[in-house]
């Protein structure tokens, strides 16, 4: 995957650990029954979350056996040398160049990186050269400022913020091979309970993979700072039965719906600047700069996760983007009531 391009594992994903478990962004229901975070890295769901999960528990074990062997030798320097009554003020006589002391605290860390180093490697290495089957399915990752664009060659599908993937069952693997691009600036593409960090760089094309084993909301974060709205790029995967993937893909494969019920806002929309950004298949409007709007009210969020999908939201993004998501490349038309009112009428029939 290229330089930076790596799952990020070993040591700097260990330290994440506890950032990671502090964040609350809601809560998941594995089958148990209990209570998980979306971006739990301790509940996988993934063959490369797997492996990395066991890389992190690894590298913790090692340094929380190095945090208890320094602090008990300090506990006991303390109990044992500390100032006794008697102590005369005088400095102790000092020990100077002791060669099995000096050999032991050099060869010793050298063999824990070593073997730090060897199980990052392993791990990296698994992931990295897994083979592609025939039946993967294929999406190219596009990051933007500040949002995600996903394309699915085969499938002949565009969308943008919500990723769509089919659980993949272990007797019948059906992983998801995405290519990560850039737009403009580095983004990192982060799904923790699929899998690890990987950059997405300008001219520098890197790839990942996933077999969620479990259906459900998947939620991560672009993880590389991009600009104002970094920490607004969210990600959002969705794992889906096949059946409903396939469905999914139908309906994301059919054009946009007309009515003469909103004419009026699809004639402002086609008229202003929106359709140098955005496309709506069927229509005049064939942007690539802004999301694709084909199936806009299918998503459940706009601006990248930022808002729920709701009229009310999306007639509020249309009239000022910076209340929703302040340094939006998105900029504010400058429309009336009227045409506010039209334009998000229109909007609102693109399922």
């Amino acid at each position: 995957m290229g330089i930076r391009g790596s799952s990020h594992c070993g040591i700097r994903f260990a330290a994440q650990v506890m950032v990671l478990l502090c964040v609350p962004v809601g809560a998941l229901a594995d089958p148990a029954g209990r209570s998980l975070s979306p971006t739990n890295i301790f509940a996988p769901v993934s063959t490369p979350a797997h492996s990395i999960m066991g890389l992190s528990l690894f590298v913790l074990a090692v340094t929380a056996g190095i945090f208890a062997i320094v602090f008990s030798l300090l506990v006991y320097c303390v109990v044992k040398f500390g100032k006794p009554p008697d102590d005369d003020g005088r400095e102790p006589p000092q020990v100077y160049g002791s060669n099995q002391v000096e050999l032991a605290w050099t060869v010793i860390p050298i063999l824990i990186v070593v073997v730090l180093f060897l199980a990052t490697a392993r791990v990296i290495a698994s992931i990295q050269k897994a083979a592609q089957p025939r039946n993967a399915i294929q999406v190219i990752a596009i990051g933007h400022q500040f949002w995600w664009e996903y394309r699915y060659p085969d499938l002949k599908v565009v969308t943008a913020n919500e990723l769509h993937i089919p659980v993949s069952d272990p007797a019948h693997p059906t992983p998801t091979f995405i290519t990560l691009l850039s737009a403009d600036t580095d983004h990192s593409f982060w799904v923790p309970r699929l899998n690890g960090k990987t950059d997405l760089i300008p001219n520098h094309p890197n790839s990942m993979w996933m077999d969620p084993q479990l259906t459900g909301l998947y939620l991560g974060q672009c993880a590389q700072y991009c600009g104002t709205q970094h920490a607004k790029m969210l990600l959002r995967v969705y794992v889906q039965s096949r059946q409903e993937f396939d469905h999914w893909v139908e309906q994301q494969r059919q054009p946009a719906q007309t009515s003469t019920t909103v004419s009026e806002g699809q004639r402002v929309f086609e008229t202003t600047a929106c359709i140098n950004c955005h496309a709506v298949s069927g229509t005049l409007a064939n942007g690539r700069f802004g999301p694709d709007l084909t199936h806009l009210m299918s998503r459940e969020t706009i601006a990248s996760g930022a808002a729920p999908n709701t009229p009310e939201n999306l007639r509020l993004w249309i009239q000022n983007p910076d209340s929703i998501k302040p340094g939006s490349k998105m900029p504010a038309m400058g429309l009336s009531d009227q045409q506010l009112d039209a334009v998000t009428a229109y909007l609102a029939t693109l399922h």
